[in-house]
């Protein structure tokens, strides 16, 4: 079997456009299949204003636009490169011209075999009050509260804007992190797509991780590997 054409709706937010980028670029040469791949651009202010306001019609009607453009150039299948874009992945699945490559079962089944039967979750605050949208059915999962809550969601919301992180910003979701490890969760999950500018594969954080992303990312390897 040949390889698929992969869709990406990217720019929700830049770094995370580059971590999935670069993800199949080397997952693809490692596996000696060829990259046939073609990008569409949301916008980041647009997508976290429909999703604070639960408008999940306004955000599918985009990537239905995007998709459309993305099956005219020869695209086999979709994903979203955004876990705040996720918000409304089933009412966009269910309409979609292409098959879409969903974050959350991907996330669940590998959480699962993991053995995490407790995990934390760091992202934006919708990420982080639904518990990464109800999607984990094999784990509990734990979320900061109070302050610590709004300053992950602050933080998380300034990174992904700029495409980078600061000490500060860094500072926040280690401790915060760290603090969920001590409350009894057995790892962290990276519920934000550019948390890959904070956890960048090293171990400073001082704990175990499980980045959403680079699972997505697997997975569409996988089918676009054929």
């Amino acid at each position: 079997m040949g390889s698929v054409h992969v869709g990406l709706i990217v720019g929700i937010g830049p770094a995370a456009t580059d971590f999935y980028y670069r993800y199949l670029i080397a997952e693809m040469a490692r596996r000696q299949v060829g990259l046939e791949l073609t990008m569409a651009h949301a916008d980041t202010p647009i997508l976290l204003r429909n999703q604070m306001a639960g408008d999940a019609a306004a955000q599918v009607a985009i990537y239905m636009r995007l998709t459309e453009r993305l099956r005219a150039a020869g695209a086999g299948c979709v994903a979203v490169t955004s876990i705040s874009g996720h918000f409304c992945i089933d009412a966009f699945a269910a309409v979609s011209p292409l098959p879409v490559i969903d974050m959350l079962g991907t996330v669940d089944a590998a959480i699962g075999r993991l053995g995490y039967r407790k995990v934390g979750v760091l992202g934006t605050r919708l990420v982080m009050d639904t518990g990464f949208y109800g999607a984990v059915r094999g784990a509990e999962v734990m979320a900061p509260e109070g302050a610590d809550r709004a300053a992950v969601h602050e933080a998380y919301i300034a990174m992904a804007g700029a495409g980078r992180a600061n000490a500060a910003q860094r500072e926040v979701m280690f401790r915060v992190g760290r603090g969920m490890v001590a409350a009894g969760a057995e790892a962290v999950m990276l519920g934000g797509t550019d948390l890959v500018l904070v956890f960048d594969g090293s171990d400073e954080c001082g704990f175990a991780t499980v980045d959403c992303a680079a699972v997505h990312a697997g997975a569409i390897a996988a089918v676009a590997a054929g």
